[in-house]
């Protein structure tokens, strides 16, 4: 069955609407914004493949090769260790790095996976996004501030016990060590997201306060990666970022000249950018952060990570009507989506492959920081953001919000990301990779913990309770 979506149907969730045949829910403020003609029209979206969904829905690829990968390095390691270095194309190098596995995956496929993310975050900023206006963003921004602060805390006050108390000693680098305070500020946006459903249960507000959270987060590690985590092996060259403005300013030429298709912006410009990085020394994955937001974008955004945009909601027949087109900024997600979702299985193959022998006093740093750093962080900052009038959504408890936190310790991707940035070492690379890896075990703790301590059961709302912000948009009913 095709899902259908409708606006002004009913709704369990205060400030939701939702078609019961589909469980998708809407801001109910859309439907007082709609036209009389477009109210109770049937939106319909074309089928998917149900079992290629449900792989991507489930990141089964990524899991896939992380378990491969694990395997392979213990079991294979001499074949394991060929293979990451596997040249294709033969001996051809760009400016010196030779084209195998390990830098097609990490410098050239990780730009379009965070060429999304940034995708995501442009889209928020639109009317009807997220972060639009800011103010009703504020708690889980704030909370951002204690996801990167918690776990860098963890991890420097960790570290510093481990030389206070002889666990590393005189022959131990603080300063190689320290390198390692990045890796604990990620969160995996995708695994973090299935894991919140599974323990709130679909529709509730935890689940987009974690995924605002998430995307804000890992805006900040684009830039921690950016400026922190460059060639360890050469000094930076700063000058080269002029190659990088130069991309932007081609991205902004197309779109003043209405360039309405995604891929003159990513093939004129992206390269450039990408060039740019690789020649100052700085992580060329990041190349289309700064050409992205560039894109025309949607009139206003639909909600994190939904592949329905504006032109579906309103129908193909109302859209042409109209004269409303997908953007490019859709349409850029929307085909490169799949194949970044099952390219994440090359990427968790050639970085997650590590001895458990590698297993130190630093991916226990890694992991207590992901774990304790943004439990604590996230709940702390949360709550202190309630105390300065910057209220939960409503039906969002403190409980809700530490387990949010919790949740958000779901390092993974991002982490093994940096922990391959930070460290050239190989023995220092593996024991961070571990931690990142042991990330993975918060979902099932997660899981197991909600089950225990009633997540997910459905709880009356209290008529006491003043939904004084909620992202769901009830004072904007009120106010229409």
């Amino acid at each position: 069955m095709r899902p259908r979506f409708r606006w002004g149907a009913s709704s369990d969730t205060p400030g939701l609407v939702v078609d019961k045949t589909a469980g998708t829910h809407r801001d109910a403020r859309d439907e007082t914004r709609q036209p009389e003609h477009l109210k109770d029209r049937t939106v319909t979206t074309p089928p998917k493949n149900g079992f290629v969904n449900l792989l991507q829905e489930f990141s089964i690829p990524l899991l896939g090769g992380v378990a491969i990968a694990l395997v392979a390095a213990n079991v294979f390691p001499e074949w394991y260790a060929h293979a990451l270095h596997w040249k294709p194309f033969g001996d051809v190098a760009v400016l010196g790095h030779p084209l195998d596995l390990h830098f097609l995956v990490n410098d050239i496929f990780m730009v379009f996976f965070f060429g999304i993310a940034a995708k995501e975050i442009t889209e928020a900023a639109l009317p009807g996004g997220d972060l639009n206006p800011i103010r009703k963003a504020i708690n889980p921004l704030i909370a951002t501030i204690g996801g990167i602060a918690g776990p860098v805390g963890a991890f420097f006050l960790g570290l510093w016990a481990c030389f206070a108390f002889g666990i590393y000693g005189a022959g131990d680098d603080w300063a190689l060590l320290q390198r390692g305070w990045g890796i604990p500020t990620a969160t995996d946006i995708a695994l973090a997201w299935l894991v919140a459903r599974a323990v709130f249960g679909r529709g509730h507000p935890a689940i987009n306060f974690l995924l605002l959270l998430a995307v804000a987060d890992d805006a900040i590690g684009l830039v921690i990666i950016a400026v922190f985590y460059g060639d360890p092996t050469v000094p930076a060259e700063p000058v080269y970022l002029g190659l990088v403005l130069a991309g932007m300013a081609v991205a902004y030429g197309l779109r003043r000249f209405h360039v309405s298709h995604w891929l003159p912006y990513i093939a004129l410009a992206g390269p450039l950018a990408w060039l740019g990085l690789l020649l100052a020394h700085l992580h060329v994955a990041l190349a289309l952060v700064a050409i992205v937001p560039f894109l025309p974008g949607p009139k206003r955004d639909t909600g994190l990570f939904r592949v329905e945009d504006e032109v579906d909601e309103m129908g193909e027949e109302m859209a042409e009507a109209l004269h409303v087109e997908h953007s490019a900024l859709h349409d850029f997600e929307h085909q490169l989506k799949l194949p970044v979702d099952f390219g994440l299985f090359f990427f968790a193959f050639a970085n997650a492959g590590v001895a458990f022998s590698e297993i130190g006093t630093l991916t226990w740093l890694i992991l207590g920081g992901l774990i304790v750093g943004k439990t604590v962080g996230i709940g702390f900052f949360g709550w202190l953001a309630v105390r300065l009038g910057f209220p939960l959504p409503d039906r969002m408890t403190l409980g809700d919000l530490v387990m949010a936190g919790f949740v958000a310790a779901l390092g993974l991707t991002v982490a093994l990301f940096v922990a391959t940035a930070a460290f050239v070492d190989p023995s220092l690379q593996g024991q961070a990779k571990m931690g990142a890896l042991f990330s993975g075990l918060v979902g099932v703790a997660a899981l197991v913990l909600g089950r225990l301590l009633g997540f997910g059961r459905p709880r009356e709302q209290s008529s006491s309770q003043a939904p004084a912000t909620q992202l769901s948009g009830n004072q904007s009913q009120e106010s229409t």
